[in-house]
């Protein structure tokens, strides 16, 4: 199909199916654009030494003594 067949096809449909075609290919361009997604890589040891755990760490609560 040729590019004018297709505009043509278009300008036949009702104003709101043109805006529906209009998001759809808008939809796909930006799934085209977005491809290939560079991800960034994670470092380790980013947070190292800025968190401390307590020393009771592993101690049972005491909310939980029914239970134990």
């Amino acid at each position: 199909m040729s590019e004018i067949q297709l505009i043509e096809k278009l300008k036949k449909l009702p104003a709101a199916y043109q805006k529906e075609v209009e998001d759809f290919v808008d939809s796909i361009l930006e799934k085209k654009i977005n491809l290939p997604k560079i991800e960034k890589k994670r470092t380790l040891g980013l947070l190292k030494g800025k968190m401390k755990m307590r020393e009771d760490f592993d101690a049972p609560l005491d909310d939980f003594k029914d239970y134990m």
